[in-house]
This record gives C-alpha cells, structure tokens and sequence, in this order.
C-alpha cells in the first residue's frame, strides 16, 4: 500500500505496515488473513499472548464501572490492588507504586524522584546520572539522555542533558578481553564506575541506571556473574540510588518477577512497564522504597511530577488481571522450562553457525548476535542492514521477531531478540526457531553470505 494513503505517521513513512485484524493467543492475524507467530510480544509486551479471555473480561467490567478519574480528585479500586499486589509485601525494600503509561514515563519518572529525594535530604549538590553505554531507557528526552545508544542519541544530541555520563556496559561478547576472566572483568567494570564517581565528585552523583539483562539495544545482554553486587556496593558507600530499568526484562521475563532477583541484590527504585500491562493496556509504574517515598513525605509532602493518565483505572485493572493470570496459572514455571528449551533449540539450530557469534539471554528474553567473522567478532557492514533483512524475511514466513541494528557499538552490529509469550507450548518454541532459522539463512542469502 503507497504511504500517501494513509494519514497516520507510521514507523516508515515509505511504507504502509499490513493491518492486523485479530490476535489468538501467540498468533496475530493479518487484515489478508496471515497468521504470524508472534515470538518476540512485539517489543516483549504481550506476555500473555493476545485476547486471553480473563483480561478482557476484565477490562470489560471496568470500563462499565468507572473508565477514568483524574489522580488529582480521585484514587480508584485498580489502582490501589495493583499496587498491593506489587508492593505490599516491600520485595526488597520497594514499598510504592507511581503508576504511568509506558516504559519511558517511568524512567523519567525516577530520574525527577531521585533528583527531589536528594533536594528533600539537603544534597541538592546531587544532580548527576551514570548510566552505561549501549543502553536504552526510553525516548522521551530524560530517559534517551539516560539511555546510551550513540545512534538513537545522535540527532538530539543539542537537547539531551549533559547532567548524564556513560560507563562501559557489562557487555561480555564485545567488552570483555580475551586474556580477562570473568571476574578480572566484572573488577575492571567497577574500578571504571569508582572512577567515573571520583571525577564527576561522589557527593555530586545521585543515581547509577542500569538494564539488569540489556534489551533492544544490545540484545538480550546479561551481566557476568557478581556484577550487580559490585555496582550495589559501589552505589551505597557513595550514597547514591541504584535504578533499575526492567522495562522489558521484568516482570517474570527472565524466570523471576523481577530480574534483580537473581543478581542478590535490590534497587532503591525500579523501572517496569512490558510485561505489566502485556498489552492489553498502557501501563507501567515507578517503584520506589520506603526510604525514600517518607523523605518526600516528610518534606514537601508532594512528589513534584504528574500526568493526565496516572494510575488510569482501564489500565489498572488489566495489568491487575495479566499479574493475577500469572500467578494463578504458574506461567513463571513455565518461563523457565520453556526458556530452557528455548536456550537449547538456539544452541542446536545456531551453535555451529558460521555467521552467529553469540547466542546469549535468561527465560524467555534470548538474543543471537550475527557477526560476518565468528573469529574475530567482525559485525556485517551496517549499510546491508543485515538485521531488517531477516525481519521481512521473518515475516514473509509467518513469524514475528525483533532485530535491531548498532548492536556493538550503536552504529556497527545486527542481533534478533527473542520474547515470546509465557503462554507458548512446546511446538511453539520449536517453531520460532525453525521458521528463524530459515529467516537468517535466507537474508544472509541475500547479501552474498549463504551457506
């Protein structure tokens, strides 16, 4: 369809994206009645697959109650279980709940709440950020300052703020060195955040941001082995706050509800939107601790930030149902099995393959890296944008992934990530793999890389 047919401002403004008309479960239809197996929830959003009947339900039933009061007037029942079921039992030390409408919102929302927290104390010297390279945040202007995607920064480099340095990600595949181990690694990567404290002045930072397994921008990127201790560490003897942004890897992505889980250690405020909602709404909420919510209590009183759509009641309730959905139906267990066999159909269909460098990820949230030299880590030249290749390929077979480029350094590198629903069976996993087998090997065809 020629883009001048349509009025809306679509991703490509050369061309017009297929209609989709329908969603059953892992498969979304398309207005000429394709079926795509979605394997990535779009952006890792719909964890439950698509039109589960119990969310609907849901939604249904508060929408004929109560669609919307403004947070300035009003509370609302959603809003106040969601929360609950969130924070109501402090999981380490995160006692609140501000609930927004996306990913970015939130993370613009615990940069202002790190910055009041440090005026309310009487450190308002603390006005600095660090956060790492090859990371994403958001696009909104304080979360892309946060995030540290050189090619999504680029054309708003004027704008962005420059209270916002970037350390060396925890990035093994590309960062750590050949004659270094693991933990000589995980040693340098601190030495390197002590020292960007020291020259920015400790009493100077107020927040370190990090992406417990890294997204869309690096592809499924955890950290080695005591990384986040050390950063836990560093952060408290400097008295600064640790963010977290599970925007995409939370909320029972990696096989816990909360990625920090299994690194040992908690923030002080946590950033979350994907999985929350799963789609069927726009959510995602700022969690913060007890600590520092009481600070601005007993200070001003008031959190000096807001929005028309906070803790919008629609919203509430469905992510309330999608949390529920989870819990009732043990889809965290399923996470981690169908993440196992996930992990070794990748092994078993790329392992060997002369053009993936690094197949890498935790639960259902798995990226491969495709590299041109396997030896020498060499990514494919960007100008054959390797990576939208094998997204048209992908869903000219039927299946929906999400590639993205930049993956080494925001300029050079092609990954695919891989999220599918909590809800996928075991034919699902093997069909994921087998249609993005054909999809990879297909687009490397294309650029004069076949096998």
């Amino acid at each position: 369809m020629a883009a001048t047919r349509t009025r809306v401002m679509h991703r490509s403004l050369r061309e017009t994206p297929p209609k989709a008309v329908g969603g059953e479960g892992v498969w979304l239809i398309a207005e000429d009645g394709r079926r795509i197996l979605d394997s990535s929830g779009g952006a890792a959003v719909s964890c439950l697959g698509h039109q589960h009947p119990r969310v609907l339900a849901a939604i249904a039933k508060q929408a004929s109650t109560l669609a919307y009061a403004h947070t300035g007037f009003f509370s609302s029942e959603p809003a106040e279980e969601l929360a609950e079921r969130l924070v109501g039992h402090e999981p380490g030390g995160l006692g609140y709940a501000y609930f927004v409408s996306g990913g970015s919102e939130a993370i613009e929302a615990s940069i202002k709440l790190a910055r009041q927290y440090f005026i309310e104390r009487g450190e308002p010297k603390r006005a600095r950020f660090i956060a790492r390279r090859q990371s994403y945040h958001g696009n909104t202007l304080g979360a892309l300052s946060a995030g540290g995607n050189a090619w999504r920064r680029e054309p708003y480099a004027p704008l962005l703020s420059p209270s916002f340095s970037h350390v060396t990600p925890a990035f093994a595949y590309h960062e750590k060195r050949d004659d270094e181990s693991e933990a000589g690694f995980v040693a340098r990567l601190a030495a390197e955040l002590e020292a960007e404290f020291q020259r920015l002045g400790p009493d100077t930072v107020a927040a370190f941001i990090a992406e417990p397994v890294v997204g869309a921008t690096a592809g499924c990127v955890p950290a080695p082995e005591g990384y986040f201790k050390e950063v836990r560490e560093i952060c408290t003897r400097h008295g600064a706050l640790l963010i977290l942004d599970e925007v995409m890897c939370g909320m029972g992505r990696t096989g816990t509800l909360h990625a920090w889980e299994q690194e040992g250690i908690s923030p002080d405020i946590q950033a979350i939107a994907k999985g929350l909602g799963g789609g069927y709404q726009p959510i995602g909420a700022m969690l913060a601790s007890g600590t520092i919510v009481d600070t601005v209590r007993n200070g001003s009183g008031a959190f000096q930030h807001g929005h028309t759509y906070l803790a919008h009641p629609l919203a509430c309730a469905a992510a309330l149902e999608v949390q529920r959905t989870i819990s009732d139906e043990k889809l965290l267990d399923k996470v981690k099995e169908r993440g196992r066999q996930l992990e070794q159909r990748l092994i078993e269909r790329f392992g060997n393959h002369r053009h993936v460098g690094d197949i890498r990820g935790r639960g259902l949230f798995w990226g491969i890296e495709l590299v041109a030299d396997r030896a020498r880590r060499q990514p494919f030249d960007p100008k054959l944008k390797l990576h939208q290749r094998i997204k048209s390929a992908a869903f000219a077979g039927g299946l929906a992934c999400y590639p993205s480029g930049g993956t080494a350094d925001g300029q050079r590198g092609d990954h695919v990530l891989l999220a599918p629903p909590y809800i996928a069976t075991s034919g699902d996993i093997d069909m994921i793999v087998e249609r993005l087998g054909a999809a990879v090997d297909s687009a490397l065809k294309d650029v004069g890389h076949g096998a």
